[in-house]
């Protein structure tokens, strides 16, 4: 009889064993499928990107994956997100998504705080309001905190800058940024590039012209405004310093358009040139009080390296080629600028 019982027992045991096992098994298959099933599906998109805002709790970002429909089963992802502490780990970014990752591929991108940086391309812009603008549109800051820290001369200061010459913070290429860099940041790595270019080798060049570095930037972004053709840009610059040195006027056209507010201008009239600003190089000598935009390299590396020749002046040659006539005196110039005259006359381009 005790035998029998033991045998029961035995087989209980064993049945029992072989429930717990498969019970283990479901629940073991169960969690595998919630961690390792693909669970982002975009649709026939091969990626897609999450942007997550400063500040932002665990709920927001559950909200918004599945406002997003980035995840075919938001409460497995959820139960895989607190099992890895996800909640307590959210980090603001921008999150590049790939079609078919799983739970436990999401969550660790997300908990890593591993961004897809932002491109932002620096180019010729005119106004420090277009430039926050620019950058505002493609991260997360305000352009309006942009465009105040610009203006504040306080912040400015710590750079050695003023809203006047905000501008020579930035040079001219295409630059990496995490999404949610924040205004201040965004400046203060901006003016580490420029650091950067301003190296020994260019200090020296600007100093042999007589310029600063700040000067210099102001000299490129009017030779910028000047002509599109690289391989005239050294010329330009060179009357523009041959001017500097004897004290005569600028009067640089584009810093007129620049007072006067608009750069569409074909043809400066009388009336524009009687323009009270300080950036109008007709009225007042020597250089404006900051850039009228940032240059690109070739106009700054055109200052630093100019020629070194006796012109005084040019104008745009007739041919609307995008070249200029130089010359040595006024007489010579104002043959060549009559000939100008006659071909906007010629083309009804009054204005």
């Amino acid at each position: 009889m005790a035998k029998k019982n033991k045998k029961k027992l035995g087989r209980w045991l064993a049945l029992g064993g072989l429930a717990g096992a498969i019970v283990f098994a479901i629940m073991a298959y169960h969690i595998y499928g919630e961690i390792q099933r693909p669970n982002v599906k975009l649709d026939g998109r091969k990626t897609a990107y999450l942007y997550i805002r400063t500040g932002s709790s665990y709920a927001d970002v559950l909200k918004q994956l599945k406002d997003s429909s980035f995840v075919v089963d938001a409460k497995s992802f959820d139960w895989v997100a607190r099992q890895k502490n996800y909640p307590q780990l959210v980090k603001a970014g921008r999150f590049k998504i790939s079609d078919g990752m799983n739970n436990n591929q999401l969550v660790n991108l997300l908990r890593s705080g591993a961004q897809e940086p932002v491109k932002i391309t620096i180019g010729k812009v005119r106004s420090l309001k277009r430039l926050a603008e620019l950058v505002g549109n493609k991260l997360e800051m305000n352009d309006e905190d942009l465009y105040m820290l610009l203006t504040d001369n306080m912040f400015l200061s710590k750079m050695g800058k003023t809203k006047e010459t905000a501008f020579t913070i930035f040079i001219s290429d295409t630059y990496y940024f995490n999404w949610n860099t924040s205004a201040e940041q965004f400046v203060e790595r901006m003016y580490a590039e420029s650091v950067k270019f301003w190296n020994e080798n260019r200090r020296e060049q600007a100093q042999s012209a007589n310029l600063t570095p700040d000067e210099a930037f102001t000299l490129a972004s009017i030779v910028e405004e000047e002509t599109i053709k690289n391989d005239e840009k050294p010329d330009v610059a060179g009357v523009y310093l041959n001017r500097i040195r004897i004290g005569m006027p600028l009067q640089a056209d584009p810093t007129v358009k620049f007072a006067v507010g608009d750069f569409e201008l074909k043809r400066i009239l009388n009336k524009h040139l009687e323009v009270e600003s300080p950036y109008n190089t007709y009225k007042h000598r020597g250089l404006p009080p900051g850039p009228i935009c940032i240059p690109s390299k070739s106009s700054i590396d055109a200052v630093l390296n100019y020629n070194k020749h006796k012109y005084l002046y040019f104008c745009a040659k007739d041919d609307f080629s995008g070249y200029h006539a130089f010359a040595r005196t006024l007489i010579e110039h104002n043959v060549n600028a009559e000939k100008y005259r006659k071909a906007l006359n010629k083309n009804k381009i009054y204005k």
